[in-house]
């Protein structure tokens, strides 16, 4: 079971009417597609409001569940509160990963007052992200839990079609659609605009560029390796 919630004042829940300055949550139904997938079941905590008796309150009602996924709250703003919660209830065992997306992640474990501690990964809160970092290390937690060993995905080699720029030497996991040819080899076109909140840039794509941290660009005929999704 996975418990899963979204912080930040400014979300509203998808279907209520949205006021001026907020946004709805694309990130717990996102998050919660792609636990199921895994094979767990999600269970949703709603929205936690920017202070720390209500993230408690909310983060508490998980504590009966075999994990919890927050997403938002662990950058560097004034109001993500989720490290200042967890160093309360628990423990950091890491934080900050050199990835793009998905800079602002953090993983460690609440303690449930009764012996018992449950593991917590905080993504963060551009919905790409946040889907991206569950890609990457929600999903292998829960393959681990089940049992299962078969988490990781296939990764090819595919000749891109466009210019994939790594600007600022992370890892880059650029959202793209990967064809295979009639000669068997693979290809590789990115989804558009690769901004972290652009939602279409992920339910368009089937998979992830992985460009070293170490390569600035690469440009349209250079091959690259390709984690497919699908």
């Amino acid at each position: 079971v996975v418990a899963i919630l979204s912080t930040g004042d400014e979300l509203t829940a998808p279907g209520m009417p949205l006021a001026p300055g907020h946004i709805y949550d694309a990130n717990a139904v996102s998050i919660a597609a792609m636990a199921s997938e895994c094979g767990a079941q999600p269970r949703l905590l709603g929205i936690a409001r920017d202070t720390v008796d209500d993230l408690t309150t909310k983060i508490r009602e998980g504590f009966n569940a075999d994990m919890i996924v927050t997403s938002a709250g662990v950058s560097r703003g004034d109001f993500d509160v989720v490290k200042d919660v967890l160093a309360r209830e628990g423990s950091i065992d890491f934080w900050t990963v050199r990835m793009k997306p998905g800079k602002p992640l953090a993983f460690g474990a609440f303690n449930t007052g009764d012996g018992r501690q449950v593991p917590h990964l905080g993504l963060p809160g551009n919905p790409v992200s946040a889907m991206v970092s569950f890609e990457l290390f929600g999903r292998p937690a829960i393959f681990k839990m089940l049992g299962r060993s078969d988490w990781a995905r296939r990764r090819v080699r595919a000749i891109t079609r466009d210019e994939v720029v790594n600007v600022d030497g992370r890892r880059f996991y650029a959202r793209c659609i990967v064809t295979k040819g009639e000669d068997g080899g693979y290809s590789a076109s990115l989804t558009g605009p690769q901004g972290s909140g652009i939602l279409t840039s992920m339910s368009a794509a089937n998979g992830l560029t992985v460009i070293p941290e170490d390569q600035a660009s690469a440009r349209p005929g250079d091959e690259i390796e390709v984690m497919l999704l699908d």
